[in-house]
């Protein structure tokens, strides 16, 4: 597993939690963590690289051409620098002093430590507190800032003024991921006045209730949105989108919640949903959605989760739809072994659709050709096998 990816480890009342569900901790730990691996991995990438390094190589003349570079330009280059990088360019020359203060801030907080060090507790604390330092001594703006190497119930003190700052200094993307456990750890509602985010990844926090929150609370360049291991009421995911008014991609992961995950947005495009159990998923008004991708699903007590297809026009990508644990609906029709097609059942907007099927179980296997009439112009199928009695019932 990636460094970056902090290791998941269950704290006594979470286990037990999970015991009287009847669950064995020992899977839903090594669950948590590929939902956790697959979830960094799918982070945007910074504009930095931690193997980026800066170099002037002297031409034949011997002149110096970095030195005539335009100040604007000398910026966009450190701020592509790790950020130790980025900072050391003052020591270069009275001119290079001000250059990185003047930048806009990339800030990568695993780029601290040197690459391929385990995030431990006592790394973790040195992380947090040249965090703060930077956070600080930078005037903005923040272009990028990913801070995904810190215990912050060690550090509840700073988080909110972090975000405070974060908002103040115009952060355009920000990926803010806590180091788990608890899971239960209340982000504060600061976040919500971040009016120039154009991409949010949360992971490892409940989220705040929205009831008090002003009417005019509003993401207005907001076009990313990832929610990872985020506990939240289904009204808290009904207010991001709704004030969300250019969002294009939104990134569901291990929500383990019997919550409704409705879809209503005249702007989104694609939905990825990882490793999520969900009451059902209901697609009620998406005129742009193009793409509805459910992978690494699973289901609670056993209890299947509904798909509801209602106005979305231009979907081209639906899968996977799992025979056994899914119970598709469109518009107001559910969908049963032996349904016939009609205009009311059918999605003709589909060209790509992916099923997983156990052909050891008849009532999957006479699904298919049901399910296959709903969408009559598909074009390509991806079918995956899924092995009887898979354990915690993922799928």
């Amino acid at each position: 597993m990636d460094a970056r990816v902090p290791p998941y480890s269950m704290d006594p009342v979470t286990e037990e939690l999970f015991r009287r569900k009847g669950y064995d901790p020992d899977e839903v730990e090594a669950h948590f963590a590929r939902v956790l691996s697959d979830a960094h991995c799918a982070l945007p990438d910074p504009p930095a690289s931690v193997d980026d390094r800066l170099f002037s190589l002297l031409p034949h003349d011997g002149a110096d051409h970095v030195r005539s570079l335009p100040d604007v330009l000398l910026g966009n280059i450190v701020s592509r620098l790790p950020i130790k990088e980025a900072a050391r360019t003052a020591a270069l020359s009275r001119r290079w002093r001000g250059v990185w203060r003047s930048a806009p801030l990339v800030l990568v907080d695993s780029h601290i430590l040197p690459a391929g060090t385990v995030v431990g507790r006592a790394e973790a604390r040195r992380v947090t507190s040249t965090v703060s330092r930077i956070l600080h001594a930078h005037p903005g703006p923040f272009r990028c800032v990913h801070l995904t190497s810190s215990y912050m119930e060690e550090f509840q003190c700073l988080l909110t003024p972090w975000l405070h700052t974060l908002a103040a200094k115009g952060i355009q993307e920000l990926v803010l991921f806590n180091r788990p456990c608890p899971l239960d750890f209340l982000l504060p509602a600061t976040f919500l006045g971040m009016t120039t985010l154009t991409r949010l990844h949360l992971g490892m926090w409940k989220f705040p209730d929205t009831a008090g929150v002003s009417r005019a609370t509003c993401f207005p360049n907001l076009l990313e949105l990832g929610f990872i291991c985020v506990f939240m009421e289904s009204r808290g995911l009904d207010f991001i989108l709704d004030r969300s008014p250019v969002l294009e991609t939104l990134c569901v992961g291990g929500n383990m919640f019997k919550i409704p995950l409705r879809l209503v947005s005249q702007s989104l495009r694609c939905v990825h949903i990882i490793g999520c159990s969900f009451e059902e998923i209901v697609v009620v008004d998406a005129p742009c959605l193009e793409r509805l991708i459910y992978s690494g699903g699973w289901s609670l007590d056993g209890a299947s989760t509904k798909v509801k297809i209602g106005h979305a026009p231009r979907l081209q990508l639906l899968g996977y739809l799992d025979a056994a644990n899914h119970v598709l609906e469109v518009r107001k029709t559910v969908v049963k072994a032996g349904t016939k097609a009609s205009p009311s059942t059918m999605v003709p907007s589909v060209r790509i659709l992916a099923l997983e099927v156990c052909f050891r179980v008849r009532t999957d296997v006479k699904m298919i050709p049901t399910i296959l009439r709903c969408f009559p112009n598909v074009e390509t199928l991806h079918i995956m096998v899924k092995p009887p009695n898979a354990s915690f019932d993922i799928h």
